[in-house]
Order: structure tokens, then sequence, then C-alpha cells
């Protein structure tokens, strides 16, 4: 199979997403998505670390400043996203650099964990990213928004926007997972905590701040956990806005046809 590479148009766009960079809005959501990596590792440890796709090195800096790990690197396709990681000076980052989306300039179980963050709902050869990952590593930490909801076909557009051209389900997830090799050891759902609804309300849409809005968002929130903790694992999956999962690789490979 010919190598894939990213389309330039695509290129350009990460490029001048981070050009645009909004850093108390990355950050905010970077906060929670580190801590899922933190929760679904728990009593792990790790010693080694590639960020896959580390967009502005969010991420990285609270797991750093978290003492997660001692070593980290990262690689992402954006020239502008490698300049903003590079500018945190990162305690333990020891590499930054670009690669073209698909091929990761490692050899073979050059790390212990390797992050795939909000990455895969991105990628127009998912599959082939993952036996990429799974080369290079021994364990995986996977987070995938979940978009998919019936008549999501109606909002393409919407999530196009958003540059996500993949919607999953925590089962959807499994299923390319265990296709491709991985056995998952820890999973985790996450809903959207009410101070990133706010921040989202107030600051991007510019809404005005009022109590009533803050009560509703908050009450949201509340009998969405409730429900979900009432209802178990099935409703924690059909209210849940993210899925995390630690992985381990297998000798399974990918049987198709």
């Amino acid at each position: 199979m010919a190598q894939q590479k990213l389309s330039g148009n695509v290129k350009t766009a990460y490029d001048e997403f981070y050009q645009k960079h909004d850093e108390a809005w990355r950050m905010l959501g970077a906060k929670y998505k580190a801590q899922h990596i933190v929760d679904v590792c728990k009593g792990q440890s790790f010693k080694k670390v590639l960020e896959v796709g580390a967009g502005d090195g969010s991420i990285l800096k609270y797991l750093s400043d978290w003492n997660f790990a001692p070593e980290y690197q990262a690689v992402e396709i954006s020239d502008s996203g490698v300049k903003h990681i590079k500018s945190r000076e990162i305690k333990g980052l020891t590499l930054v650099q670009e690669f073209d989306g698909y091929k990761l300039p490692f050899a073979d179980d050059s790390f212990d964990l390797i992050i795939l963050s909000h990455v895969l709902e991105h990628v127009e050869h998912e599959r082939l990213l993952l036996r990429e990952i799974k080369r290079v590593s021994r364990s995986f930490v996977i987070e995938v928004p979940i978009d998919y909801k019936p008549g999501v076909d109606k909002r393409i557009r919407h999530f196009l926007a958003y540059g996500h051209i993949n919607v999953y389900t925590p089962t959807s997830l499994r299923y390319l997972l265990q296709t491709e090799g991985f056995e998952v050891v820890k999973d985790l759902t996450s809903m959207i905590e009410p101070e990133v609804t706010l921040f989202n309300t107030y600051i991007n849409q510019k809404k005005p701040k009022g109590f009533v809005t803050g009560m509703k968002i908050a009450l949201e929130y509340f009998a969405k956990t409730t429900v979900a903790k009432a209802g178990g694992k099935k409703w924690h999956e059909k209210l849940a806005n993210a899925y995390t999962v630690l992985c381990s690789k297998t000798d399974k490979q990918a049987d198709i046809f």
C-alpha cells in the first residue's frame, strides 16, 4: 500500500488554526483532557511518553506540571503548533517535530506510552495511523469526542467546521481498536464540565452573563450526571461527550478481507 500523506489544504488549515490561537480556551479544554489521561492511567507508570498530534502542547504542559512522566516528546502536523509547543519550555520535553500525519520517525517500541487525544476524528486514514502508533509504542491513551447521535448527518457542516470527519460512539471506537489488535485495559466516559460550557457561552459566543443562564447550565450537568450514575455504563456512554481508553497492543493483526 502506498504511503498516505496529508493533503496540502489540511496542512494549511491547521497551520492557520494555531496562528489564530486562543490560549485561555485551549488551556481550559486541555486541563480536563489531561486529567482524563491521568485518571485512566491510575496505577500505571510510564517513563517515555509521545504525544501524536500534540497541537499547541497544552496537554503536555499540564502533564509535565503534574509530573506524569519524566520524559516527553511530541509530533504535530502544524508548523505553528510546533513553534507554540517549543515556546512553552515544557519540563521534560526532549523533542518536538513536524510529521506528515501518518509516518512516525521513530524505531519500533520507542515509547512506553503514546497519547492520541482528540486526533482520530480528524484523520482521513485512521487505521493507518493506528497501525503506526502500534508499531512505535507498547501502551496508548486515546480520547475521542462522542459526536455520533441520531441525525448526525444533518449536522455535517457543524462538525466539518471543527475538522471532525469521523464520528464515534464508545462502541464504535472499541470496534475499531479491537479490529486493529488493541486491547482496551481501562476506559472512562466524561461530560463537558460546567466551567467549559460557561466559558464557551460567555466568552466564545459572547452571550450576556446572567444568573438564569448559569443556573440552567449547572442543572443540565447535574441532571445528566445523575441519570448516568443511576443508569450505569449504558447511560454513561449514551450521555458522554468524550470517551477515553488506555490500550495495550496484542499480537493480533487486522485481517481485513
